[in-house]
C-alpha cells in the first residue's frame, strides 16, 4: 500500500494562490492542507508530518516592505533550524511567484554558500506595470531539478509586479548557469522574432515579461529539491485554462507534470 504524500500549503495575510495551488497537489495525487504561518511558528513540529512545503503566490503583507520581505523574514528568523531539518530529511520546497520572492529573499535560494544569505532578488518590472499575461518557458534539460524533469517547453501565465530577476555580482549568475540552477528560462510565445536558439539570446517584452538577466523565470537550489518560479503552474491544471484552449489543437501540455514530479519523488522514497 502506498503511503501518502502530504504538501503543506502555507498561507497568511495576503497570500491569494493557495486553493489553486492545494488542487494542483491533489490532482497530482498529494494530500494538501493550507497551514496559517502563525500556527507553524507558534508549533514548529507541525513541518515534520510534511514531505512538501509550497509557498504559494499573492502579496504577503500587503508586499509593504517589498515582495515577500515580512514573509520571508518571519520564516528565517522563528523557523531556520526546522526548514535545515526539512531539507536534511530529503523533503522538497517550491515557491511560486510570491512564495519565489520569500525564497530568495530568506536566503534558502540558490543558498549557494549554504549561509542563508541573500545572493539574488526579484525587483520591480522594467515596464514599470503589473504584468497580467501569458509568457513561453523552456526548460534546461541539464538541470538537476526534480521539480521541471522531462519538460521541454510550457506556456505559463505571469501576474507579477516584481519579478526581474536580479543577481548580487556575475560570479553568483556565471554559477547558477554554470551548475544548471537555472531551470527555466523566458523565450518567444509566438516565433515571429528570429530566435538564434542560442542560450545567450536575449528574449524581448513582453515574452521576456520583467527585464530579468538571462531571461530566467526560475532557480534550483544545489540539491535540486528547491524550486522557484515567477510563473503560475498552479493555473494551468486543465486545457480550459489556457486562453486559447478552444482554438489550438492540439492542446498545449499543462503544468500538472511540475507537481507530479515534485510528488512522484516523495512517493518512490517513502513506499
Amino acid at each position: 500500500m502506498e503511503k501518502e504524500v502530504l504538501t503543506c500549503i502555507i498561507t497568511g495575510y495576503g497570500i491569494n494562490a493557495d486553493y489553486e495551488l492545494k488542487e494542483a497537489f491533489r490532482l497530482a495525487g498529494s494530500r494538501a492542507k493550507r497551514v496559517h504561518i502563525n500556527d507553524i511558528i507558534k508549533n514548529p513540529q507541525l513541518l515534520e508530518r510534511y514531505h512538501i512545503l509550497a509557498f504559494p503566490g499573492g502579496f504577503s503583507f500587503g508586499d509593504h516592505l517589498g515582495s515577500g520581505k515580512v514573509f520571508s523574514n518571519l520564516f528565517k528568523q522563528n523557523l531556520k533550524r526546522q526548514l535545515d531539518k526539512f531539507l536534511q530529511e530529503g523533503k522538497l520546497i517550491i515557491g511560486i511567484c510570491n512564495g519565489f520572492q520569500v525564497l530568495v529573499k530568506m536566503g534558502i535560494l540558490p543558498n549557494l554558500r549554504g549561509n542563508w544569505e541573500q545572493e539574488v532578488s526579484l525587483i520591480h518590472n522594467l515596464s514599470g506595470k503589473f504584468e497580467d499575461r501569458w509568457v513561453r518557458v523552456k526548460f534546461n534539460e541539464k538541470s538537476h531539478c526534480v521539480w521541471t524533469r522531462g519538460i521541454k517547453e510550457l506556456e505559463l501565465p505571469v501576474r507579477h509586479g516584481e519579478g526581474r530577476f536580479v543577481v548580487r555580482s556575475e560570479e553568483i549568475l556565471e554559477t547558477l548557469i554554470k551548475e544548471n540552477m537555472v531551470t527555466l528560462q523566458y523565450t518567444w510565445l509566438v516565433k515571429t522574432g528570429k530566435p538564434t536558439g542560442k542560450e545567450d539570446e536575449e528574449i524581448p517584452y513582453p515574452d521576456n515579461p520583467n527585464g530579468s538577466v538571462g531571461n530566467i523565470a526560475g532557480i534550483c537550489d544545489q540539491t535540486g529539491r528547491i524550486l522557484g518560479l515567477m510563473p503560475h503552474p498552479e493555473a494551468f491544471l486543465i486545457p480550459q485554462n489556457h486562453p486559447q484552449w478552444s482554438r489550438k489543437t492540439p492542446h498545449p501540455p499543462n503544468a500538472l507534470i511540475i507537481f507530479r514530479n515534485g510528488v512522484n519523488y516523495i512517493r518512490e522514497r517513502i513506499s
